[in-house]
């Protein structure tokens, strides 16, 4: 591989790094589709060469969550202990399915989750006095035991799309259990830890994972990850989720063209 296309890696690895800190996702949304379009990778090899990028960047990510407010680690092992088998399965599922569907069914997946963003950021845009107007009720707690629930699905589906779980665990832990969004995304990135690394190992193991490029990404990556934790925290919640959400639309129009 040529020094330019190292180069370009370590600046892409930079720029999705910067911007996984800020929304909480690992970079790996931005990468996939980056990946099959300018590399011209399967949906497959793209997705374990991005775990490459993603598993050491989400790990720098928590790390730098942690030291803004401290996770609750009983409830992030939970998670993660259960997502762990899941995400094995998912992997297996990913990899024996067409590469044309596996890239559609990802793109239906973001889809849904960026509408979702959407209508939760319009609905904290209303004026207090219609939000005060809507039937009000206590959130329930999030329990390890719920938190064992939430890592069996985002186990599965980080597995099959080799990114996802935390960005589908992110709205519920907002919505359902009303957390603000950072402590959210901080819990959601814990609880993948251990499913990525079973997902890059499955990948790697049957041949779609490409060291070459995953590497020089992580490192850019992992340079710009505390900028964008920093930025996370000092940004509103409404427009954190707002350049979710926008972000999310991005990554599926991209989709779309490579389709």
């Amino acid at each position: 591989m040529s020094l330019f296309v190292i180069a370009a890696c370590l600046a892409a690895g930079s720029l999705i790094g910067f911007m996984g800190g800020v929304l909480g996702i690992g970079g790996g949304l931005i990468a996939i589709p980056a990946l099959v379009l300018l590399l011209g990778m399967s949906q497959q090899l793209a997705q374990g060469t991005a775990l490459i990028m993603v598993l050491p960047t989400i790990m720098m990510a928590v790390r730098k969550y942690n030291q803004q407010a401290r996770i609750d680690k009983r409830v992030a092992l939970a998670g993660a202990a259960s997502a762990v088998a899941f995400t094995w399965v998912g992997a297996r599922l990913a990899l024996g399915v067409d590469s044309s569907v596996l890239r559609q069914s990802f793109a239906v997946f973001l889809f849904f989750i960026a509408l979702f963003y959407a209508w939760q950021t319009w609905r904290a845009s209303r004026p207090a006095a219609t939000r005060a107007q809507s039937p009000k009720r206590d959130a329930p707690v999030f329990t390890p035991r719920r938190a064992s629930v939430l890592g069996i699905l985002c186990g599965t589906l980080g597995g099959f799309f080799g990114v996802g779980g935390a960005v589908l665990a992110v709205p519920i832990i907002t919505t359902v259990f009303r957390l603000p969004q950072t402590t959210a995304q901080a819990l959601a990135l814990s609880m993948v830890i251990p499913g990525s690394t079973i997902a890059l190992i499955t990948y790697t193991w049957a041949g779609q994972a490409n060291w070459m490029v995953g590497a020089p990404l992580a490192i850019g990556s992992l340079l710009f990850v505390p900028i964008g934790v920093r930025l996370a925290y000092r940004l509103p919640e409404r427009k954190l989720r707002a350049s979710f959400a926008i972000m999310l639309f991005a990554t599926v129009a991209l989709l779309a063209f490579e389709g």
